[in-house]
């Protein structure tokens, strides 16, 4: 294990090359005042005025411009088994990372990235994006929602668990990416509490529910 690239007692926005919106950035720096830029990502950030503090990755996909201007925050790591929000995350230590740039522009990448946040189940890693926030589900989570609220439940692994304030309760199902799956599903009552005999389950809210994930996973 490396010593990290950053490490904050703040949280951490990490933008990634896909598509993302100055309003996205702007909702994100709400929550996080550290930037860091996965490969490409800073170019994007740089389109939008804002000079990442890091940038890591394989280097392949930033431009030659973003690199001469940058060339003090490079931090390349070369190998190529792992994608750079893999490599992005192994180097952030803080309390939690806001992905942005890492949904929308390839089916293949946005996969790899689910595959990543079951991977680092043990951190807690918010992939927003213009609709959606999506996050690894810790074994019990109680989350405050307005009544209405479109929460999906998205497996990765086989896992069970128990869910109060739902519309369709989880109890008793055996949910499998090959099999039950529990997208669409909705908010009942304004507490809603989950529980999961294993990690592999992802959840996914409107992005406006932000501020409510952030207080359930990291209160302050």
């Amino acid at each position: 294990m490396h010593a990290p690239i950053v490490e904050t007692t703040a949280g951490v926005i990490l933008a990634g090359g896909a598509p993302f919106s100055a309003a996205l950035l702007a909702r994100a720096q709400g929550y996080a005042d550290e930037i860091i830029a996965a490969d490409g990502g800073a170019d994007r950030l740089l389109r939008l005025g804002v000079t990442p503090r890091a940038v890591i990755g394989d280097l392949d996909s930033i431009s030659a411009a973003a690199r001469a201007r940058l060339s003090d925050r490079l931090f390349p790591i070369s190998e190529q088994v792992t994608t750079d929000f893999d490599k992005a995350l192994r180097s952030v230590m803080a309390p939690y990372v806001l992905a942005l740039g890492f949904q929308g522009a390839r089916l293949d990448h946005g996969l790899a990235v689910l595959n990543t946040l079951v991977r680092y189940a043990d951190r807690r890693v918010l992939v927003l994006g213009p609709r959606d926030v999506t996050f690894h589900a810790p074994g019990r989570l109680k989350l405050t929602l307005p009544i209405g609220t479109r929460l999906s439940l998205f497996p990765m692994a086989a896992v069970t668990g128990r869910s109060t304030g739902l519309r369709w309760p989880i109890d008793g199902l055996e949910f499998a990416p090959d099999g039950m799956i529990g997208t669409s599903n909705e908010v009942s009552e304004a507490v809603v509490r989950l529980e999961f005999d294993g990690p592999g389950m992802l959840v996914i809210l409107p992005v406006r529910q932000l501020p409510a994930v952030l207080m359930s996973l990291c209160p302050p």
